[in-house]
């Protein structure tokens, strides 16, 4: 089960992923963006892992709501308030649990993923994050792993397409031969999410070594 302890310790991770890769994500961005994917981002997410720092929230949905609202207010450009829509309306669909599995997350993260697809009219195939979302969220129902690996996949393979919307949909084909920022950005928060999973498997299995070891002492 995921707790608010969880969701708090993947969004520090997505803001040091963010931070270690903010210059790649600017490079990406300059020739078919504003240049300023990876400095906005950057901005964002520390902002987000400061306030959820300060104030704890006790749910993994408010915890994403936190972090939702924190990055719209944060994030200049579209990167801030899609990014806020994924947590927030994720978070929403979580409601007041105090735990949630891992098909119960999946579910929730398909609401806010929707939202984004809504927001941005976009759809898989035009070169924006969701190249790196939908498929992530598909594997996901297999393992953390897994959807980290997919949404990597996703983000290089929006190399050769062509953008169809965004900022970048303006240069028509002279888009195609990048990798596209936003796609890049969003296998970041599931790298972050698979090695936040692993680190608490690995605890786990610590813990309960050391509680065999101690009861047959």
């Amino acid at each position: 089960m995921l707790d608010a302890d969880f969701f708090r310790r993947w969004l520090t991770a997505c803001a040091a992923a963010v931070d270690r890769e903010a210059d790649r994500l600017t490079e990406l961005d300059s020739p078919i963006g504003d240049a300023d994917h990876g400095s906005n981002l950057r901005r964002g997410f520390t902002a987000v892992a400061a306030v959820l720092e300060k104030e704890a929230p006790d749910t993994p949905g408010a915890v994403l709501l936190v972090a939702g609202r924190q990055l719209i207010s944060t994030v200049g450009g579209a990167s801030g308030p899609l990014y806020g829509t994924l947590l927030r309306r994720t978070g929403k669909a979580l409601g007041d649990a105090a735990e949630v599995d891992g098909a119960g997350f999946a579910e929730a993260l398909r609401t806010g993923v929707d939202a984004v697809a809504a927001l941005g009219g976009a759809a898989p195939g035009d070169k924006t994050m969701l190249d790196a979302l939908v498929p992530a969220l598909d594997a996901l129902e297999h393992s953390f792993g897994a959807a980290r690996e997919a949404a990597l996949h996703g983000a290089l393979a929006t190399a050769p397409l062509q953008a169809r919307k965004g900022r970048a949909s303006y240069l028509g084909e002279r888009s195609i031969g990048h990798q596209d920022p936003g796609a890049t950005s969003a296998a970041l928060l599931f790298e972050a999410l698979a090695e936040t999973a692993e680190t608490a498997e690995t605890a786990e299995t610590a813990e309960g070594d050391a509680s065999r070891e101690h009861g047959r002492g």
